[in-house]
């Protein structure tokens, strides 16, 4: 492992302290405040990397192809779709014997301007925002200090894609679990892509592509 400095302690202190600020201080939270927030990390990795912050976050362009982004991330992103739907949900909803609470979307059903609005937030805040500041940011810092053994990265899954479920609580206990469980599956699959973050940002908007046209076709 390469030798920490105390700016590369430091910086992600602070940041990390505005992010916790951002989403548990007294401000309103919003899908918004992950595109400020992915702005903040941006910043930040551009002073702890010397003017390189996407490629510290794991966006690699030797990665972003055709091949990769409009054809096997689409075909991931439909296999997990169908996982989610036809086991994920149902059996977590049979464990705790409650339904996901889909009812922040009810807007979305047959509304079309809403949901192209949606779909704008989905590619913005929620597959680059949050890609950003889980996989691109916590994992990678996580890894920076604590290395990438085998007890390392399990831990890593999991301690963010427990956290990842946690911050959808508007969703219900199912709707954590089930959400924490996915993210866990795209934790898994950035680590076994060596940290292609193009990769995992493609497959989430496209999973919430999908989500959103069940949605506004009420099927989900």
């Amino acid at each position: 492992m390469n030798k920490i400095t105390l700016k590369q302690t430091i910086i992600p202190l602070i940041t990390i302290t505005i992010i916790f600020f951002m989403w548990f201080g007294p401000i309103t939270r919003s899908m918004i405040e992950n595109i400020i927030i992915s702005i903040v990390i941006i910043i930040a990795n551009y002073i702890e990397y010397k003017g390189k912050p996407f490629a510290a976050l794991g966006f690699q362009p030797e990665k972003f192809t055709l091949k990769n982004i409009l054809v096997l991330a689409p075909l991931v992103a439909l296999g997990l779709f169908a996982f989610y739907v036809y086991a994920l949900v149902p059996g977590i909803t049979k464990l705790t014997g409650a339904p996901i609470d889909y009812s922040s979307f009810d807007q979305l059903r047959g509304n079309l301007p809403v949901c192209f609005f949606a779909l704008l937030l989905v590619w913005s805040a929620t597959a680059f925002g949050e890609e950003i500041i889980f996989r691109g940011y916590f994992m990678r810092q996580f890894v920076k200090f604590f290395g990438e053994s085998k007890v390392s990265i399990f831990i890593n899954i999991i301690l963010f894609a427990s956290f990842f479920g946690y911050m959808h609580g508007q969703q219900g206990i199912t709707g954590q679990l089930v959400t924490g469980i996915v993210g866990g599956l795209l934790s898994l699959l950035f680590y076994l892509r060596k940290y292609d973050l193009w990769f995992i940002v493609a497959v989430h908007g496209f999973f919430d592509t999908i989500a959103l046209i069940c949605i506004y076709y009420g099927l989900a």
